[in-house]
Order: C-alpha cells, then sequence, then structure tokens
C-alpha cells in the first residue's frame, strides 16, 4: 500500500492521459465492431477497475482492443442481436479463466524478443501513420483501427490520398500547436520545474484543444461533429443506467454462443499474453507480470464486462504504452483511469464531447514515435540478422495487415533462424580441443540434436579419413533424436571397412528422466516465494 500512496504523484497523471487516449479508442472500437457506442466505455471501465485490480501487471491497461472488432462485428451479424452476443462474451470470460487456472499463461513466453519488439516497434509505426489524417481533419477511419485494410475500403496508405479533400484548417491547426506544446515539454529544462512535474502535457493539449475548439464556433474554420469525441450523452441517473444492456440467457442452448465463446477467449487470451511480454519489456523496472494471473483477471473482467452490456476486453498495448510513456509506476494508474472514465461518463459527458480527435492524434504521435525510435532499429541492427531480419518482419507485417497476423509471420521467421541455426551446429569442433595429442578427431554433439541435423552430421562422418580414430561425444546431449542415432551407427558399420577406430561416449542418463523443471519446483516448494513469483 505504501509503494502505491508513494508512487501516486506519478500514477495520477499518467492515469488522465490514459483515460484521454481511452475514451476515443473505445468508442472507435464500438463503432467498428457494431455494437451500442457505450458498449466500449463499460468494457473501458471494467478493464480499468476490474482487471486492474486483478491483474498482476503494474503497468498493462485493458479495454475494448481492435483486433477483436471483425470478430465481434460478425459474431453479433450471425446471432442477430447484441444481448446473444453479450452471452457469448460472459461464456468467454468463463473459459479464460479456466485457462488461468490450468497455467495456459505460459504460451506467451515462447515469442522470441525480437517478435515482441517488433510488435512493440510495428505498433507505435502503425499509430503514427493512424494519426495523420486525424490530425488534420480527415476522420472516415475510426480510432484506434490498428489493421491495414478499412472498413471504408481503403487503406493505411491509400487513405493519405483521400484525405487531401478532407483536410480542416482548425484541426491542423491545433494538431500544430498540440504537437509544439508535447514536444517542449519533453525538454529536459521543463522536467527541471516542479509544476510542469505535475501538469502533463497531454492535458494541456487537451484543455486548449477544447478551448480553440469553442473559439471556432460559429466561424468557418468551426469543427464537425465527427471530428470530436462523440460519447453518448444520458440524462440523469436514470438515463445512465439504461445504457447498459444485459445478455439473452434464453440463448445458453445454441451452439454459436460456444463457439463464439471460444473464439473470443483464444484469440483475446493470446493479444493479452503478447501485450503482457511487450508491457514488461517496457517498464523500466523490469517487472515479471504472472502470466495466469492476467489469464484469471482477464476472464473475471470479460464475465463482468457481458454481464452488464460490454465489449471483451484484452489488455491493450497503445493504453498500456500510453501508461509507461506517461510516468505510470504501479497498477493504481490502470485502476483510476477507469473510475476517471466512469466518472466523466456519468457527471461530464458533454465536456467530453468538445475534445477534438486532432488534440488526441498529436498525443499519439508522440506515443507512437516513443515505441518505435531510430534508436531501438539500431539496437536490433546490432543484435546481428538471426534478431534484426523477425525483427523488421514483423513490423512491415503488422504494418500490412493487421496485429496477430503480423506477429505470426514475425514468429515465422524467427522459427526459421532457430531450425536454420540448429541445422548448422548440430556438433562442436575445434581444432585445438577437438583433435587429441594421438589424433584422434572428437565430435561433441551438442545438446539437443534433432533430424534437422542429420544432414550435416551425414557429411561431417563422411569426411573423417581411412585409418582414423573418432570419438564421438554424446556425453552432453539431452536429447538425440532416432534418425541421427541411426546415422551414427551406419558409421560404426561402415567404419569397420575403412579401418577407422570409433569410440562412442555415452549420454548420461541419469538426470534425464526427470524435467529439470520439475526438479526445481520440488526443492523450492518450502520456500517462500512473492506473489509474482508464485504465479
Amino acid at each position: 500500500m505504501n509503494s502505491y500512496l508513494s508512487n501516486l504523484k506519478n500514477d495520477l497523471p499518467a492515469s488522465i492521459v490514459v483515460f484521454l487516449v481511452a475514451v476515443p479508442l473505445c468508442l472507435g472500437i464500438a463503432l467498428a465492431s457494431g455494437a451500442p457506442l457505450f458498449s466500449g466505455i463499460i468494457a473501458g471501465i471494467v478493464g480499468g477497475i476490474v482487471v486492474g485490480a486483478l491483474s498482476g501487471s503494474q503497468l498493462g491497461v485493458s479495454g475494448p482492443a481492435a483486433g477483436l472488432a471483425v470478430i465481434v462485428l460478425t459474431a453479433i451479424q450471425d446471432l442477430g442481436a447484441f444481448d446473444a452476443f453479450l452471452l457469448a462474451v460472459v461464456f468467454a470470460g468463463v473459459i479464460q479463466f479456466i485457462l488461468g487456472v490450468l497455467k495456459a499463461g505460459i504460451i506467451g513466453y515462447y515469442f522470441p524478443n525480437s517478435v515482441i519488439k517488433g510488435m512493440l516497434a510495428g505498433i507505435g509505426v502503425i499509430i503514427f501513420l493512424k494519426q495523420i489524417p486525424h490530425a488534420l481533419g480527415y476522420d472516415k477511419d475510426y480510432e484506434g483501427n490498428l489493421a491495414f485494410t478499412q472498413a471504408d475500403g481503403h487503406n493505411t496508405f491509400s487513405q493519405f490520398y483521400y484525405m487531401l479533400d478532407g483536410i480542416t484548417p482548425a484541426a491542423v491547426i491545433i494538431s500544430v500547436v498540440s504537437i509544439a506544446i508535447l514536444i517542449l515539454w519533453e525538454q529536459k529544462f521543463m522536467k527541471k520545474i516542479s509544476i510542469f512535474k505535475i501538469i502533463q502535457g497531454p492535458l494541456v493539449v487537451v484543455s486548449l484543444g477544447i478551448v480553440l475548439h469553442l473559439l471556432f464556433q460559429g466561424s468557418s474554420f468551426a469543427l464537425k461533429a465527427d471530428q470530436v469525441v462523440s460519447i453518448p450523452v444520458a440524462e440523469g441517473l436514470s438515463g445512465f443506467m439504461n445504457l447498459f444492456t444485459f445478455p439473452d440467457f434464453s440463448q445458453w442452448n445454441n451452439p454459436q454462443i460456444y463457439s463464439i465463446a471460444l473464439t473470443l477467449a483464444v484469440v483475446a487470451s493470446l493479444e493479452t499474453l503478447l501485450c503482457l511480454e511487450a508491457t514488461d519489456k517496457l517498464d523500466p523496472q523490469k517487472r515479471v507480470s504472472p502470466a495466469n494471473q492476467e489469464l484469471r483477471a482477464q476472464g473475471v473482467g470479460n464475465l463482468i464486462s457481458g454481464l452488464i452490456g460490454g465489449l471483451p476486453v484484452t489488455q491493450v498495448i497503445v493504453r498500456s504504452s500510453t501508461n509507461i510513456l506517461s510516468g505510470g509506476k504501479t497498477k493504481v494508474s490502470a485502476i483510476m483511469h477507469g473510475f476517471i472514465l466512469l466518472f466523466s461518463a456519468l457527471a461530464i459527458p458533454f465536456v467530453l464531447n468538445l475534445i477534438p480527435l486532432s488534440c488526441l492524434a498529436a498525443i499519439l504521435f508522440l506515443v507512437g514515435y516513443k515505441l518505435a525510435k531510430p534508436s531501438l532499429f539500431k539496437e536490433m541492427y546490432q543484435k546481428g540478422w538471426s534478431n534484426f531480419i523477425p525483427f523488421i518482419v514483423t513490423i512491415v507485417g503488422i504494418v500490412l495487415t493487421d496485429l496477430l497476423m503480423g506477429i505470426g509471420i514475425g514468429m515465422a521467421v524467427a522459427i526459421f533462424f532457430v531450425l536454420y541455426n540448429n541445422y548448422k551446429k548440430p556438433f562442436l569442433f575445434e581444432t585445438e580441443k577437438h583433435i587429441a595429442e594421438n589424433g584422434e578427431i572428437v565430435l561433441q554433439l551438442s545438446e539437443d540434436v534433432t533430424f534437422l541435423n542429420k544432414a550435416n552430421i551425414q557429411r561431417a562422418l563422411n569426411i573423417i579419413p581411412d585409418n582414423s580414430k573418432v570419438l564421438i561425444d554424446a556425453s552432453k546431449s539431452i536429447d538425440i533424436h532416432q534418425d541421427v542415432i541411426e546415422i551414427i551407427e551406419e558409421f560404426q558399420i561402415n567404419a569397420e571397412e575403412r579401418n577407422i577406430d570409433v569410440r562412442i561416449k555415452e549420454r548420461d542418463l541419469k538426470e534425464i528422466t526427470v524435467s529439470p523443471l520439475k526438479v526445481l519446483e520440488e526443492s523450492v516448494k518450502d520456500i517462500k516465494l512473492e506473489p509474482a513469483l508464485a504465479n
């Protein structure tokens, strides 16, 4: 509790910035999903308050995800009613919770860093590209869309042509002034001034954006209705409560409900785990979030969101990275952003509806740039081609397809490099170490020798000269594929005719029968661990 209170000076400003970014994203994703606009706000509230409280992630922020928009849109159309779809969201939450109990969160750890960092940079690039039209006043594509192909038939690049006919002077003025303020706020001398540590640049940008919007009203510069935030306005508490929708439980025996629920649970869980991993990479303190606890938290979040009329939630990288880059330190920032969203939707929706999308675009420009800094590209290049190529491919894949497809393409390339490196290094051989004084040639097999190594091992054995001595050292090998064992056995038979003296140093099988992880788990049973490690 003390750590949460001591970090409040960082978490409160960060929560406000996350809230400002979350509002148009929640509304935009609801619009793209063919759902009531307020369902996006409900999902944002639940993602902040419920998931934020239950999650073990200190910096992750949950809410409606653009990656689920197409699935949600199709599901609502197939079921024919939004309240029937809500029942699928409830069941998806139950499935996610069960996945967490079954410890399925380990899946996220199998994605290499090159792909995760490529995901972050790709999101940064796509955020930057997608915000250019909004900054100029062309708002045909919904806020929060990360897919290459858009609902209006255009794509990320073709909309640059069409936006030329939709440029609005007021939006341009607001975005230019906003960018200038944000750049000013990033300067070192500004950060030394105490008051500017408390008052965040994005809050100043939004306040000034509202003022300029009001000044432009009634003139030829006035912003249009689709160029500002548009949250549903309810009259009184009863009107606010009417914005909530409840599931149609009579559909419990509809098999489509369960099929959609399973799809939502799998996709939402995968997106959450990837975002969780990426958020940990961005965390300045490098904390490791418990993946299984996150799945359970997301499950409860989706259960509640579905029960009260919200879209499905996942942990989302745009809001999470905004939280980190705005100085958030603990989960308090995510929880507070949910409470601010709830209060604003209930008490001051008319104020939110004065915020120009162009000033929010400026805030996201900064987020996008920080995620895809040139220094990151340089860092990955210096790590070698096996890291740099999957990194670049992931970025290009995300920009030209969508988040999950781009990650899948990057993962395929990363796996190729793993297989290629494994193919190249089936055994160790250094002249100084592996030719004995008596002329014996020592081939020391790697820890894991797969069927992919067959060709290289066969070639190595073939070039061993006749009348020589050979030691095949398998003592450090944990696993040798049967195909490779057969090659070695055949070599032993052939070696007799070639007058080659072959010795085999067998694997030490004593410790191989038990998983090392299992041994470790048994060893630390009586040691008191921190909650984050225990999960």
